[in-house]
C-alpha cells in the first residue's frame, strides 16, 4: 500500500512502480527524458504543476490521489470533493436515479469507492428478503452483504465462485487505487471461511450465463434467478466523489429470469 512519504518524487515512483511501468516506459508515455523522471524521483528536480498533472494522467492515479500527489508538490489540490448534498452535485444525482429508475424491474444500484451503497431502485428491495436487518442499517456495504452468512450468502447457489469473483474484483481495485480502506475489505472478507454448504458450481449453471461471464444464482421464492452485472461510471468526472460513483446494474443472464422479473413488476401494477 502506499504510505505517506514526504516527497513528490516517493509517491510518484510508488504509483510508477505499482503500474508496472520502467522510468523509461514513463518518461516516453510522457514525452520527457528519462534523465529529469529520475531526477523528480530522487528529489533532485521539482516538477511543475503541470509536470504533476501529466504524469498523474499517464500513471493513471485517481482524481483524489492526484489531489495528494499536487499537496506533496507544494500545489493546491486541482480536484473538488463536493458533499452529495451539494447543488452543483444535483444533475448527477438526477443521472444516476434516471438510470437506477429506467433499469426496473431488473436490480441495479450506486456505490461509492468502499462499496457503500448510496442509492438503489425499487427492484433491490424484494432480493434482500430474509437478510438480517442489521446489514441493512445504513451504511451498507454492498459487498459484506453479499457474501455474509446473515445477508444473501445462504442463498447464493454458486457461492465459491461469486466470492472468488467479487475478491478477485476488489484485489484488481486495491493494485488500481491503493485504498487502504479496500485492502483491508479484501483481507476481511477473504478471511471468512466459506459456508459448509456451499456447493461447487455445476457445470450447467454455467449456461445461465451462456459461459460468458460469472453469473450470480440466487434462489428465490419462485425459482433461481440469475444475473449478469455491468458497472456504469461517470468518464468525464472532474470531481472527486463523482469520479468514485459506479453503478452497478443487473440484467437477466436467462428468460426465467427475465419472465420473473417482468411478472413481478405487471403484478404489481
Amino acid at each position: 500500500m502506499i504510505t505517506a512519504p514526504s516527497s513528490i518524487g516517493s509517491l510518484l515512483r510508488q504509483w510508477r512502480q505499482r503500474r508496472a511501468l520502467s522510468q523509461l516506459a514513463l518518461a516516453a508515455d510522457a514525452e520527457i527524458s528519462q534523465r529529469h523522471l529520475s531526477f523528480i524521483e530522487s528529489g533532485r528536480s521539482t516538477p511543475s504543476r503541470d509536470m504533476v498533472v501529466r504524469l498523474a494522467e499517464q500513471l493513471d492515479v485517481p482524481l483524489r490521489e492526484r489531489n495528494r500527489l499536487l499537496l506533496a508538490a507544494g500545489f493546491a489540490p486541482a480536484y473538488r470533493e463536493r458533499a452529495p448534498d451539494d447543488p452543483e452535485f444535483a444533475a448527477a444525482q438526477r443521472a444516476v436515479r434516471l438510470i437506477l429508475k429506467g433499469h426496473e424491474p431488473f436490480p441495479a444500484l450506486a456505490v461509492d469507492r468502499h462499496w457503500f451503497m448510496r442509492e438503489a431502485n425499487g427492484a433491490v428491495g424484494p432480493l434482500l428478503a430474509g437478510v438480517d436487518a442489521a446489514l441493512l442499517e445504513p451504511p451498507v456495504n454492498v459487498l459484506r452483504l453479499s457474501l455474509d452468512p446473515r445477508g444473501l450468502a445462504p442463498r447464493i447457489l454458486n457461492f465459491r465462485e461469486w466470492r472468488a469473483h467479487v475478491l478477485a474484483r476488489l484485489s484488481r481495485q486495491v493494485d488500481d487505487t491503493a485504498d487502504p480502506f479496500l485492502n483491508e475489505l479484501h483481507e476481511e472478507l477473504a478471511s471468512r471461511p466459506v459456508p459448509a454448504g456451499a456447493k461447487p458450481w455445476r457445470p450447467s449453471a454455467a449456461s445461465h450465463a451462456g459461459g460468458i461471464a460469472v453469473p450470480l444464482l440466487l434462489s428465490g421464492e419462485d425459482g433461481v434467478l440469475s444475473f449478469i452485472s455491468t458497472t456504469t461510471v461517470f468518464g468525464t468526472a472532474l470531481d472527486v466523489s463523482l469520479s468514485e460513483l459506479a453503478i452497478e446494474s443487473f440484467f437477466p443472464a436467462d428468460e426465467a429470469t427475465a419472465r420473473m422479473l417482468l411478472q413481478g413488476r405487471n403484478g404489481e401494477g
